[in-house]
């Protein structure tokens, strides 16, 4: 029997409120599903690291000052300047979980290369201060911290950006910016290791799934699109025997990029010791780009 004129008036204002609701839920599912998100992306560890055994001799601790940091907020660096007063120096930019008290080893092995060192702990890291990051605010911590390194050494041609895993697309995107808002270069080169194509990747790589999980993604961190226009020398290395991030990202990142670049796919090497197992060959390449002295 056909509905009556107002049982069907009353089914569709149910129907628009049931709507109106959804609507009204909506932003707070997102909000929850952002936060849900970058609580992933990021898996903060707080406290020391348990294999950190303290700083050694002349690296200093540092606080970056900005306007860009609220009362409540703060940005915290190691400072280790080389032996050498006209040594290059490189900005270090981290990854997911690990303060900087969980990098020294490798921040160790960049410094024995020669190099100056600026290491930052992004917001929420650390002791820096903060709320959950996010990738907006991951990139502007590494540009509060490059303005740091610029005053530190005032050569471009003598200034490094280095981002390892997550850190990698924090890097390009810092290379990136500077390449749009400058006619002239400000960086002498980057160095990416261990790092993927953008985070839609990654996330569908980790969760073994065709499905596009990208859809349901804030955070973007869109190294591909960006590298090719960075405007400066670039290295790209990672470990063959990476189970995080598959090598194959960092292929596809040196497909993209412009030249001059160099490909360092390290035989042995898992997500983390790719800079120690390759020894002599990761010098050299640093060398072949100008990106460290011979």
């Amino acid at each position: 029997m056909p509905l009556s004129w107002l049982a069907l008036l009353r089914r569709r204002r149910l129907s628009l409120i049931i709507l109106a609701c959804l609507l009204a839920l909506l932003p707070i599912g997102c909000a929850k599903l952002e936060q849900t998100e970058r609580e992933l992306v990021f898996r903060i560890e707080p406290g020391t690291a348990r294999w950190f055994n303290g700083l050694p001799a002349g690296l200093e601790d540092v606080q970056l000052q900005s306007p860009e940091l609220t009362a409540e907020e703060s940005l915290h660096a190691w400072w280790w300047p080389a032996s050498r007063q006209d040594a290059p120096t490189l900005l270090y930019l981290h990854g997911s979980r690990w303060n900087l008290t969980g990098q020294l080893f490798r921040i160790e092995q960049l410094h024995a290369m020669g190099f100056s060192v600026l290491a930052v702990d992004y917001r929420g890291f650390g002791q820096s201060r903060g709320a959950l990051p996010s990738e907006r605010s991951v990139y502007q911590d590494a540009a509060i911290a490059w303005q740091h390194l610029a005053r530190l050494q005032p050569e471009p041609g003598k200034r490094f950006i280095y981002g390892h895993s997550l850190g990698g697309a924090v890097a390009v995107n810092l290379a990136h910016e500077l390449a749009s808002e400058h006619s002239s270069a400000q960086a002498g080169g980057l160095i990416v290791e261990s790092s993927f194509t953008n985070l839609g990747d990654i996330a569908a790589a980790v969760t073994h799934t065709s499905l596009p999980v990208r859809w349901l993604l804030s955070q973007d961190f869109d190294s591909l699109g960006k590298i090719g226009a960075v405007g400066v020398p670039v290295l790209i290395a990672h470990g063959r025997d990476d189970r995080y991030v598959p090598s194959r990202f960092s292929e596809e990142l040196f497909a993209a990029a412009s030249e001059p670049k160099q490909l360092l796919l390290i035989d042995g090497a898992n997500h983390n010791n790719g800079l120690r197992m390759a020894g002599a060959n990761y010098r050299q390449a640093l060398q072949t780009l100008g990106l460290l002295p011979n």
